[in-house]
């Protein structure tokens, strides 16, 4: 593969991330020390961040210490996983954002990612092809929405599981909504998208939270997407 981006388009890139991380804090984490370096040496990420991580463990422990909002990390960690970093970090912090790389692209591992509460989640090999996942990935979970591209979504439904039998169903106004969600848009934009007031979507993301018994708008959409409740356009 090789990687010949133009001036310009580069420059654009870390302007991007620059601004979008500027009231950030950030925190990295990675099994590969030169790709940790790398990453955090970033201009952009550099501006924000606070302490890099190749464990688990220590990873946490910076967490507990500087409460980062953004946290990066590849599923291969030096000692840990970076899906039970994510899982372990979002249940300290509910309002953390997290993306995570995936070196393997399964059905089990996506959902697993999904379900562990990540923002975003990335294949390794998309990295360097020009569809831009991390800008996006930051641009969208920024706005409160939740980035998994099309190869994710490709992944995440070629396996669902067996769908639940609800004492509630999910109304078919409610389905639309998580489908939005899983698109990657925030209140008003479904609101926008389906004519309806935020407050309306604010009570029929609740409503089928609920009815899930998950514990958030995110997880909401994981779960049905996981099970089969809702198609997708991918």
């Amino acid at each position: 593969m090789r990687i010949h981006p133009s001036e310009g388009a580069l420059q654009k890139a870390v302007d991007a991330c620059k601004q979008m991380l500027a009231n950030k804090r950030v925190l990295v984490c990675s099994k590969n020390r030169l790709t940790l370096t790398a990453v955090s040496l970033a201009e952009p990420i550099l501006q924000s961040l606070i302490g890099g991580a190749t464990t688990e463990d220590e990873a946490l422990q910076i967490q507990l210490e500087s409460n980062p909002d953004l946290l990066i990390t590849s599923e291969d960690l030096e000692r840990g996983y970076g899906i039970r970093l994510v899982e372990k970090a979002k249940q300290q912090s509910p309002d953390l954002k997290a993306l995570i790389f995936l070196s393997r692209e399964t059905p089990e591992v996506v959902q697993e990612a999904m379900e562990a509460g990540a923002d975003g989640v990335m294949f390794v090999s998309s990295i360097g092809t020009g569809d831009g996942d991390f800008i996006h990935a930051l641009r969208t979970t920024n706005s409160g929405g939740i980035y998994y591209p099309r190869a994710v979504l490709e992944a995440a439904t070629a396996k669902v599981k067996p769908a639940p039998i609800l004492v509630d169903p999910l109304s078919e106004r409610e389905l639309e909504v998580i489908q939005c969600i899983i698109q990657g848009m925030k209140n008003t934009e479904i609101a926008d998208s389906l004519i309806v007031s935020a407050e309306t979507v604010k009570s029929h993301v609740s409503t089928a939270i609920h009815k899930l018994g998950v514990r958030d708008r995110t997880q909401a959409a994981v779960y049905a997407l996981t099970h089969g409740l809702v198609e997708v356009d991918i």
